[in-house]
């Protein structure tokens, strides 16, 4: 599912709702969710997961190409994991 098709589910869920409102509330969801994680803090929907960053220290890599030896930098990636309900709903025992 993308982002407009969310969008579009929730407003015919919610008749009462202009779809540019459902749209401003879905990208708000998304920027808070960026803007804490921005920060490096962790955001927690109980039943679907948590959303974190991780660090990667910096390391020698290696071009698959040429096989030349290359230095990566530290970088900061998304990590989700997955809630308990989601888990067991996606396993069939929900």
């Amino acid at each position: 599912m993308i982002r407009s098709e969310l969008i579009q589910k929730i407003a015919d869920e919610n008749p009462h709702l202009f779809q540019r409102d459902v749209e401003k509330i879905v990208n708000t969801i998304f920027n808070e969710i960026t803007d804490a994680m921005a920060k490096g803090n962790r955001v927690e929907l109980r039943g679907f997961g948590a959303f974190s960053v991780k660090k990667r220290d910096a390391r020698k890599g290696r071009n698959p190409r040429t096989g030349e030896t290359v230095e990566v930098e530290e970088k900061h990636v998304p990590f989700f994991k997955t809630g308990k309900l989601l888990r067991d709903r996606l396993n069939g025992n929900g």
